[in-house]
C-alpha cells in the first residue's frame, strides 16, 4: 500500500472514491442490521468520520455499534495510514490491529487506496464492510431505526429527503471537500478556483441562515451535521493550514451564531476535540510543510472558549427544542 495520487494534471485535488459501499438489508450481498456486530473506526480530527459519530450519539446507537479511535497524528511510516496509539500497547482492543491499513488489506489484499475513516468493520468477519462516509449517516438514520433510542430525533424526514440530499451534495463539493481542494491544490489556478467557490457558497449559506435557525428551518437535520463538521474546524485549522483565509467563520454573523447553536447541542460540541484537530492539521506529516514540521510548534490560538457564548438563534424558531421527533 503506497501513497495514492489524488491530484490531476491541472493541480486540482480529486478525492479517491470509496471502495466499500455495501448497503444494509436482508437481500444477498447486503449487510445485516445486527447489534454488537460492527465497530465504527473514526478519528477525532476527520470531518467525514465526525459526522457519523454525531449521528450515532444523537440516535442512541452507542450501545449497539462500538467505537474505535485512531490517533490524530499520522504514523511515521512510508505510506498514508492511521494507528491506534491512543490504545494500550498501540492496539485496538477489539480488532487487535496496530494500523488501520491492516484491516483494509485483510478485507482486500490488493487494496491500493488510502485506508480512510470512518470505517465500519464487521467484527465477526474481521473486514471493512462500509467506508462510504457520504451515505453512512443516512444508513444509521434509516436502516438502524430498530435500534434508535426512545424519542430519537428525525434527522432525515421523508418529506425533506430530496431537498436534504440536493443541499448535502452541494455542501460536499463546495464546502466539505472545498476546503481540501484549497489545501491540497498544487497550482495557483486550482487553488483560487476552489477558494472562490468555497466562499461564494459560504456567502450563500450565510444568507440562508439569516432567516432560518437551521438549514431546513426550525429543526436540525442530517444536512446540518454535515455542514457543522467543516465549520467547526474552519477557524482552528483550515483558515491557516489550507489557506482558506478570506474570512473566518466568526466573521460571518449568522454562520457563527448557527455554529455556536449546534456546538452547544449534546452530540456536537462534546464530540469535538479542538486540540486533536489543531495537532493534525498543523503538525501532521502529510499536511504541514517541512519548515512547520521541523519547528514542531502548535498554534496557541484561536480561543475556543468563545464557542460557548450566547447566540440567540432560538429567536428565529421560537422553539426550545431543536429536533423533530
Amino acid at each position: 500500500m503506497g501513497n495514492p495520487i489524488e491530484v490531476d494534471q491541472k493541480g486540482k485535488f480529486n478525492r479517491q472514491t470509496n471502495r466499500f459501499i455495501s448497503k444494509f438489508g436482508n437481500e444477498a450481498g447486503q449487510l445485516p442490521v445486527e447489534a454488537n456486530r460492527y465497530r465504527l473506526i473514526w478519528s477525532e480530527i476527520c470531518p467525514w468520520a465526525h459526522r457519523t459519530v454525531i449521528v450515532r450519539k444523537l440516535l442512541g446507537l452507542e450501545d449497539v455499534i462500538s467505537l474505535g479511535t485512531v490517533a490524530p497524528m499520522r504514523p511515521d511510516v512510508p505510506r498514508v495510514d492511521w494507528d491506534f496509539t491512543l490504545d494500550e500497547n498501540g492496539v485496538d482492543p477489539v480488532l487487535g490491529i496496530h494500523y488501520l491499513s491492516e484491516i483494509y488489506l485483510k478485507t482486500d489484499a490488493e487494496y491500493t487506496g488510502r485506508p480512510t475513516v470512518p470505517a465500519l468493520v464487521d467484527v465477526k468477519e474481521g473486514k471493512v464492510v462500509n467506508n462510504d462516509y457520504f451515505r453512512l449517516t443516512n444508513y444509521f438514520e434509516l436502516d438502524w431505526a430498530p435500534f434508535h433510542k426512545e424519542n430519537a430525533p428525525n434527522l432525515y424526514p421523508e418529506h425533506l429527503r430530496e431537498e436534504i440530499d440536493a443541499l448535502s451534495d452541494i455542501i460536499f463539493h463546495d464546502v466539505n471537500n472545498g476546503v481540501y481542494k484549497c489545501g491540497f491544490a498544487r497550482s495557483q489556478e486550482a487553488y483560487e478556483e476552489a477558494y472562490d467557490v468555497l466562499f461564494d457558497r459560504l456567502d450563500e449559506l450565510e444568507g440562508r441562515l439569516a432567516q432560518n435557525r437551521f438549514l431546513f428551518g426550525d429543526y436540525i437535520t442530517d444536512a446540518d451535521v454535515r455542514l457543522y463538521t467543516t465549520l467547526v474546524r474552519f477557524d482552528v485549522a483550515y483558515y491557516a493550514a489550507f489557506k482558506t483565509n478570506r474570512n473566518r467563520i466568526i466573521d460571518f454573523p449568522y454562520l457563527w451564531g448557527y455554529l455556536r447553536d449546534l456546538y452547544e447541542t449534546p452530540g456536537f460540541g462534546d464530540t469535538t476535540n479542538f486540540h486533536a484537530i489543531k495537532m493534525h492539521y498543523h503538525l501532521s506529516n502529510h499536511i504541514a510543510s517541512d519548515d512547520q514540521k521541523s519547528l514542531n510548534i502548535l498554534p496557541k490560538g484561536p480561543d475556543t472558549s468563545i464557542f460557548n457564548t450566547p447566540h440567540n438563534r432560538e429567536k428565529l424558531s421560537g422553539k426550545k427544542e431543536k429536533f423533530l421527533i
